[in-house]
C-alpha cells in the first residue's frame, strides 16, 4: 500500500496545491514548447492536477502513479470531465520498466525526492522517451530536512547541478535549470518557511 493511498480523497482540499500547479504548468509550457501532436506522461501524477492543467497542450497524457487510490481519483476526474485523452495508470516505475508506447515529454512535480532508486528511474525515463524527447522535473532545492520532518526517508531536495550530473550519466543532454516557485509550509516546529523549487529540463538521446 502506498503512503499516499490514505490521503488521496483529501488531496485536492488544499487550494495551495492547485495554485502551485498552475504556476508550475506555466513554467513547463515556457520551457518545453509543446505541440498538439505530442504525447506526454506525468510521473507521480497524484490526483492529476498538473495533467489536467496541461490537457489542452498534448494529444494524450498518461498519468502514472504508484498509489492505487490516487489513480482512482484520477479515473473519476477523467470520466466526469470526459477527458478521455488523459490516461490514468497504476504503475510503480521503481519496480518494473515501462514497456508501453514511448512519449515525447515526461513531466513531474514534487515527486523525485520520494524516489529511492533515483538512477534507475532516470534511466527508465530516457528509455521511455522518443528521440529528442524532453524531461521536465520540478522539485525542492536542497533543504535542511524540515520540509517533511525527521521521519522522512527520501531525498532532502536536490542541488540541481548534482541532479544534472546524474541525468548526464543516464544519457540526457541539453540540461537547463532555474528557480520555478516558492512554497510556504509550516514545519514540525510550527514555523512557516519558504521552500524554493527548481525546474530542470533535459533532452533524451
Amino acid at each position: 500500500m502506498s503512503e499516499f493511498d490514505s490521503v488521496a480523497r483529501e488531496w485536492d482540499n488544499k487550494p495551495d496545491r492547485l495554485e502551485r500547479s498552475m504556476a508550475i504548468a506555466e513554467k513547463i509550457l515556457e520551457a518545453i514548447v509543446p505541440a498538439p501532436s505530442l504525447t506526454a506522461l506525468e510521473f507521480g501524477a497524484g490526483t492529476g492536477i498538473l495533467s489536467l492543467l496541461l490537457k489542452d497542450y498534448f494529444s494524450e497524457i498518461t498519468m502514472m502513479d504508484s498509489s492505487q487510490e490516487m489513480v482512482k481519483v484520477m479515473e473519476e476526474k477523467v470520466a466526469n470531465g470526459q477527458q478521455y485523452h488523459l490516461k490514468p495508470l497504476f504503475f510503480d516505475l521503481e519496480k518494473a520498466p515501462y514497456t508501453r508506447q514511448k512519449v515525447d515529454v515526461i513531466f513531474t512535480q514534487m515527486v523525485m525526492h520520494h524516489v529511492h532508486e533515483l538512477d534507475l528511474v532516470l534511466s527508465r525515463f530516457r528509455e521511455m522517451l522518443n528521440p529528442d524527447g524532453q524531461l521536465a522535473i520540478v522539485d525542492l532545492y536542497a533543504e535542511d530536512g524540515s520540509f517533511h520532518g525527521e521521519s522522512f526517508k527520501g531525498h532532502l531536495g536536490f542541488k540541481p547541478e548534482d541532479l544534472s550530473g546524474r541525468l548526464k550519466s543516464n544519457g540526457f543532454k541539453a540540461i537547463q535549470y532555474g528557480p520555478c516557485y516558492v512554497m510556504q509550509k509550516e514545519t514540525a516546529e510550527g514555523l512557516v518557511k519558504d521552500f524554493p523549487l527548481f525546474l530542470l529540463v533535459a533532452k533524451g538521446s
